[in-house]
């Protein structure tokens, strides 16, 4: 009877869920019903996140976690395996980014960190998901990437935080089609310009690729979330492999 229970309820995993995207895309899911695991390396952000939860959706839990290190996501996925028993859905969304720079002046470090959070953070969560997910019963699920629209086209000085976002392009690729065989989907989703702190730039200008500054329009971040649940409820056997989702005005068509 409790495993019966279990099935009819959906478990999710949201990384970097403590701010923007991941904050409104963890309440979305939990609004839907899911019951949703919050990671992140800021404890009282995620509790934050945790206290907006609708009285009416499912469960929220925190679990503090930096996911560029491989001991960190196991004990995440520990956690995730002690309070929910499964896991069917990962929105693979933490990243991080270092100020524009030449690329020449880049530091290792720098490099080393963005690499670390965007890349194989995102790597170390897909590996413990799709571990979890072979393993359930009933079997499978879906992973989520955030690709960014910097997995299509950078911004000037750029470097590593588009390197990484273009190589979870080809991450998504290998979940898809490796997952096949054990019913696990995986898509990745492109945002351009959502209204989150990180883009608060954008309403004072920020650098374009012809050397100008110029005010770039953003769009509501629940749009985004509102995505992420649309693509996290498709039934296993179908799956958008890619969506772009932007501010209209936004000067993405015609870069370059």
């Amino acid at each position: 009877m409790v495993q019966q229970d279990m099935n009819q309820q959906k478990y999710a995993l949201v990384t970097g869920a403590g701010s923007g995207i991941g904050r409104a895309a963890a309440l979305a899911l939990q609004s839907a019903g899911y019951n949703v695991a919050l990671a992140g390396r800021r404890a009282a952000e995620l509790e934050k996140t945790a206290s907006q939860a609708s009285p009416q959706g499912g469960r929220m839990i925190a679990v503090p976690a930096d996911i560029s290190q491989p001991e960190a996501v196991k004990a995440l996925f520990a956690a995730i395996r002690e309070q929910f028993g499964r896991l069917d859905v990962l929105f693979n969304n933490a990243g991080t980014n270092v100020p524009s720079v030449p690329m020449e002046d880049l530091t290792f470090e720098q490099w080393s960190t963005v690499v670390g959070v965007n890349l194989t953070g995102a790597f170390l969560c897909a590996q413990e998901a799709i571990r979890m997910m072979k393993a359930q019963t009933p079997r499978g699920g879906r992973i989520i990437n955030n690709g960014s629209i910097s997995a299509q086209v950078p911004r000037p000085g750029s470097a590593p935080y588009t390197t990484t976002k273009h190589a979870i392009t080809g991450l998504t690729k290998c979940i898809a089609l490796d997952g096949r065989a054990h019913d696990i989907a995986c898509g990745q989703i492109d945002i351009g310009n959502a209204a989150t702190e990180m883009t608060d730039r954008m309403t004072a200008g920020v650098p374009q690729a012809n050397g100008t500054l110029a005010v770039e329009p953003r769009m509501n971040v629940q749009h985004v979330a509102d995505a992420v649940v649309h693509m996290a409820n498709l039934p296993l056997d179908a799956n958008i492999l890619y969506m772009t989702v932007m501010a209209t005005k936004m000067p993405l068509v015609g870069r370059g």
